[in-house]
């Protein structure tokens, strides 16, 4: 498939209602905040993640659209089959290299056009086998940033009760159990992202269908991902800047201070989408925008 030849930029917002969008394990897991602000994050980890889940959920491991980072598979077994394919020794990379000098590109290749998040993100694909598993490291086209959310969140610590006793002992002592809980009761967060259609053409082969299917995730990576922990989650709003050259026409930064998210007249106290309204200011010439969901 042919690599995509426009450059991209978007802006993600999506909105959690009583759930826990992102845990920090450094703190109890609680949501994550940026101490200085109040502000509510999300990593792009966590995204990312997601993303991942829902191509595994809707390709089902279909050739060329298969995910390396995912659970329960050890990465060293995906970089195994590279080799395999390619009918070299995983152990003796360092010798096999020095035969053919043109090596590292074919593994490089080999992993880009079979997982699909390599392709999209990119990967460090080095690990150890009685030696050096190396098949190379990709930078990939598509970048996200943390998400931020609009305003402060205030995380609401929650404590649950449980009829279900955790053994025989405490049986005789108790009825119920207390449990804790974190929830934020409303947020709306904002993420920023990069597609360079330079980096798909030299590096990844980051095409058409790829795309299409990135933003299909992204609408899409909360409707399969539902919990009792992460509460009721959803996209809002992609917004996104398709420019009409390889390079851009326009910084991306421009394009992201044109994106206006603010509450409306009169809201106080944010709980609900509607209580937001969004604004798209002048797009530069050779930029074309688009909002889904």
């Amino acid at each position: 498939m042919e690599a995509i030849k426009n450059r991209y930029e978007f802006v993600l917002l999506f909105d959690v209602e009583n759930g826990n969008p992102n845990g920090d394990p450094d703190s109890g897991n609680m949501p994550r905040v940026d101490p200085e602000t109040g502000y509510g994050i999300v990593t792009d980890v966590c995204l990312k993640r997601k993303i991942r889940n829902y191509v595994e959920l809707v390709k089902e491991n279909e050739p060329g659209w298969r995910i390396y980072i995912k659970d329960g598979v050890p990465l060293n077994r995906s970089d195994n089959e590279a080799c395999e394919y390619l009918g070299v020794k995983a152990d003796k990379l360092k010798e096999e290299k020095k035969k053919d000098t043109d090596l590292d590109r074919k593994l490089r290749d080999f992993m880009c056009q079979n997982f699909y998040d390599i392709r999209t993100f990119g990967a460090v694909m080095t690990t150890f086998v009685k030696g050096a598993l190396n098949c190379g490291q990709v930078r990939g086209p598509v970048q996200l940033g943390f998400a931020r959310s609009v305003d402060p969140i205030m995380p609401q610590e929650v404590t649950i009760t449980r009829v279900a006793i955790t053994t025989e002992a405490d049986a005789d002592k108790k009825g119920t159990e207390m449990g804790r809980k974190y929830v934020v009761p409303y947020g709306l967060y904002r993420s920023e992202g990069y597609i360079s259609a330079n980096l798909a053409k030299k590096t990844t082969g980051f095409s058409k269908a790829d795309l299409e299917l990135l933003w299909e995730a992204i609408l899409n990576m909360f409707e399969h991902d539902h919990s009792a922990a992460r509460g009721k989650m959803a996209v809002r709003k992609l917004i996104i800047f398709k420019h009409d050259t390889e390079l851009g026409n326009a910084p991306a930064h421009q394009l992201f201070d044109a994106v206006k998210v603010s509450r409306k007249e009169g809201v106080e106290l944010p709980r609900k989408f509607a209580d937001y309204e969004i604004e798209i200011g002048e797009i530069p010439e050779g930029v074309h925008c688009v909002c889904r969901g």
